[in-house]
């Protein structure tokens, strides 16, 4: 998925942004649950669990 698209879903809706990258997991349980009470650490959530897959791709 583009870079840029990711960003702006992870701004906007970031359990979206979390299942695209990473899939149906814990990972998007932790960033709904973190987004439905606090937004802005959902915010953060997403943007690391979409920028860590990115760096673990670009390392192999």
């Amino acid at each position: 998925m583009n870079k840029f698209l990711l960003i702006i879903l992870c701004l906007l809706l970031p359990p979206v942004a979390v299942v695209c990258n990473r899939g149906l997991g814990k990972d998007f349980f932790i960033s709904f649950v973190l987004t439905l009470f606090f937004f802005i650490p959902g915010i953060i959530h997403a943007f690391y669990s979409t920028m860590e897959v990115a760096r673990r791709r670009r390392r192999r």
